[in-house]
Order: C-alpha cells, then structure tokens, then sequence
C-alpha cells in the first residue's frame, strides 16, 4: 500500500492479499462508485433537504463540475481540506467533489470552535477549510479567517452562504495573510477527464472519539470503506425502495457509512437530511417522506419514544431504526422501538477506525435487545483481554482488541500515540470493556480504558 499518503500506516502485504482474494477489496473509489449509482440509478431521487431534492444524475453532475472547479485552483492530490457543514446537501456534493479531485476531506463537527478547528488545521496540515459562512448564529467566516492568519497551511476558505444571505467575505477576497476567500457556489467549472486515482489511498479522515490531546485522525481507504457499506447495506437489506433519514450529523461514522448515507446510495434508495435531530423536527419528515431507516444515539431514541405520542406523526414506514453508542440503549427502551414504532431495532457497536459489530435480521429478540452483536465481517478479529493483554474466558469483562478489512493499522500523523494504542500484531485497543456471550456476540459494557 505504498500509496497511502506519508503518516499512514500500511496493512501489512499478507493482509491486503487476503482482503482482495476474499473479495473485501475490489480497487474501486468511493467517488468512481457514484458515478456508477448515477448510470443505474440517474432519475431517482438521491438526497432530499427540506423542499430541495436531488437526482442521481443531478447530484453527480454536481460533483463533477465541484471537482472540476477545485482542480482549477490548483488543489494538489493529496492535500487536506477540513469540511465543517452541517446535514445539508453540500456536504454531500463536497465530500465527494474532493475526493474525485484527490483531495482529502477531513469530516469535522459543525459544533466545533476555534480550538477544536485549529487542532484539525494543524494536524492534518490543512490548505482548505469549507463550512458555512454563518450558521447558528456562530460565525465560521471569522472563525476560519482567525485560523489562516496563524497557519503556515491554510490559504483557501470555501463559504456555504445560507439561502437569501451574503456573506462580508462574499466575492473572491484575499486577506493580508494570503487566505482567499471563495463562495462554496462558485467552485463549478466545465467537468474535467478523471484523475488516476488508487482506491488504496486514504478516501477521507474521520475523527476518532479518543479524549484530550491532539485531535486523532483516522485514515479511511476507498477500499475499506467501499466494503464497510457495501457490507452492512446488504446486511440490513438495503434497496432502492429505502428511504434513509440522516438525523445525526452527517459526518458522523454512524450516519455517514453504517450504511448511512453512503450505503443508501450504493443502494439506489434515498438520503433524506435534516439539519434538528429532535422529535419535533423529524417525525414528521418521517411521515412525509416515508422514511424507511434511521440511525440513532440512544439518548435520541428515548427523546423519540417519548415525544411520539405528542407529536402524533405517522411512523409507520420505519422497518429498521439502528442504535449504536455510549451507554447502549437499555433493555427496557429497546422494547419499545418495536413495540412502539411497529419496527425492527439494530444495536451497533462502531467506531470511527472501522471496528464494527451488529445485530443481525434473523436473531433472536434477547440477542437483539441485549447484545451489540456479531462483527461485520468473518476477517474481522476480536479479542477480549485482561490487563495484562491475556485472552479473558467468554462471559468476562476485558478490553476489546480489533483489527480486520476496515480497521486502519494506525492513526494519522501519530506514532507514539500508535505505538500505545496498536499491539505489535495490528490490533487496535479500542478502550471500551466488553465481554463474549456463549454464541459469540458482543456485549459493550463500558469505556474509558482508552490509552491515551
């Protein structure tokens, strides 16, 4: 995997030789598999944000001409660019637009301020920040521009301007650091011939839940991810008739890939994005859109739950409402989902470097409303260990070690960090406690063992 990008750590050879020889792999990028779901499925509604709604075929000419326009400005493959928006379709058409032009999003919080929002800068080397010009009453703009004035790196600033708004950094501005300033809108140029692209290399970086300290990005590849959605979009049946409601932040390991966003479209089904997770907002749009799957914390499920009653929408095209988080959802809630909404639950246990257990749609309804589930994949390696890195018998509590087809061998840019959270044989100490039932699914008791 020589083509990584330099602070990467490689799988090693015999790894890679069995992913590809299984099938995991299959040397595709994530924004060259769009522009076959736009062939199969063009006329179909891809993404849905209040009253826009967008086509297959619409949403990849829209990537295309975005990928065009930051090719024109010389963005060179490779570089880092920190994408802060919030669940609104740009976010979708930029993410793809930059890795058909070879550049490396790098998914930020659309909460986070100028500390967290410098780190990302700063380590990741960032030339790029795209986000909204304003949003919340918080201003991005500023924010970026303050970062730029201190950063060796950043010198590009891509402004979402909300509709019927301008921004004071509108226009095409340059800053007495050099930084200029470009509405997101104008990034559009005639499409130009593809990139030789790898689908080896890193796709994007996902931000890995790990406290305190440098921010600890995680390399995902075209190929690892393309297999991490393709997996759990068969494995919860996804189809064109879905109707996927991203009611988490977008960026998010959860809503963006688990299947989520990106496994509704290698679907054909349709993504509907809402910028309020609460009840009061997204009921509703359940009703309106016949949304067929959603991905929620649990704290969200029970805010759900309780507000079904009063809200009064018709939530019966849910088939599938997965929940995935810190502390799982209580077994008392988990009976409601399917009590309440009519629909089957999914318990999942991710996290941003790719180690991932679910439920399964054949279980029995203990294991689906007490365990996390199976791993994804039968490459995927599990150990539960003691303190001392010893194998625990199953039915005890140890920390969960993982490596597998969509867990990367290391974070970005962090050997020492690498060389506490990585055992020498690859795999990752995730910090959270769990334990092996008798038939071989998870249960995540805890966190915090995280080795920081």
């Amino acid at each position: 995997m020589a083509s990584m990008l330099n602070g990467c750590t490689p799988w090693p050879e015999e790894f890679v030789d069995r992913y590809w020889a299984v099938g995991h792999w299959r040397g595709n990028t994530l924004d060259n598999l769009l522009r076959g779901w736009a062939l199969q499925y063009g006329p179909r509604t891809a993404l849905v944000h209040g009253d826009t709604r967008l086509t297959y075929a619409a949403l990849n000419r829209r990537v295309d001409r975005m990928a065009a326009g930051f090719r024109l400005l010389n963005l060179p493959p490779g570089q880092r660019v920190v994408v802060q928006l919030p669940n609104v379709p740009e976010f979708v058409v930029t993410a793809f637009a930059l890795m058909r032009a070879g550049v490396v999003p790098v998914f930020c919080p659309v909460s986070y301020r100028a500390s967290e929002v410098s780190d990302l800068v700063r380590v990741a080397e960032a030339v790029g920040y795209i986000g909204p010009s304003t949003y919340e009453g918080f201003d991005h703009t500023a924010m970026a521009a303050d970062i730029a004035a201190r950063s060796p790196f950043l010198r590009r600033v891509f402004t979402r301007e909300a509709p019927g708004t301008s921004s004071p950094y509108g226009g095409f501005t340059t800053d007495t650091s050099g930084c200029h300033y470009f509405p997101l809108s104008s990034i559009d140029a005639p499409p130009a011939p593809a990139l030789r692209q790898n689908a080896d290399q890193v796709a994007f970086f996902l931000l890995s839940g790990g406290t305190g300290g440098a921010p600890l990005l995680v390399p995902r590849t075209h190929d690892d991810y393309a297999y991490q959605v393709r997996a759990t979009a068969e494995l919860v049946a996804l189809t064109e008739d879905d109707v996927y409601l991203a009611a988490q932040p977008a960026e998010f390991h959860f809503t963006y890939g688990l299947p989520g966003v990106v496994g509704t479209l290698s679907a054909g089904g349709t993504v509907v994005l809402v910028e309020d997770p609460g009840p009061a907002a997204c009921l509703p749009v359940i009703e309106r859109e016949r949304v067929t799957v959603t991905s929620l914390a649990p704290a969200v499920v029970r805010r759900w739950l309780d507000a079904t009653p009063k809200v009064r929408a018709d939530v019966s095209s849910l088939r599938l409402v997965q929940t995935g988080g810190a502390p799982p959802l209580p077994r008392e809630t988990a009976v409601r989902v399917g009590a309440e909404w009519g629909c089957r639950l999914q318990q999942v246990f991710g996290r941003p470097e790719g180690v991932l257990t679910l439920t399964r749609p054949d279980d029995p309804v203990e294991t689906v409303l007490t365990t996390q589930g199976l791993p994804l994949s039968s490459d995927d390696q599990i150990r539960i260990v003691d303190a001392d890195g010893k194998d625990v018998p199953d039915g005890e509590t140890g920390e969960l070690l993982a490596r597998g087809p969509a867990t990367p061998r290391g974070y970005y840019r962090a050997p020492d960090h690498n060389a506490r959270a990585f055992t020498p044989d690859g795999y990752l100490r995730t910090g959270d406690l769990a334990r092996r039932t008798p038939d071989g699914n998870l249960v995540v008791t805890g966190t915090n063992a995280r080795h920081t």
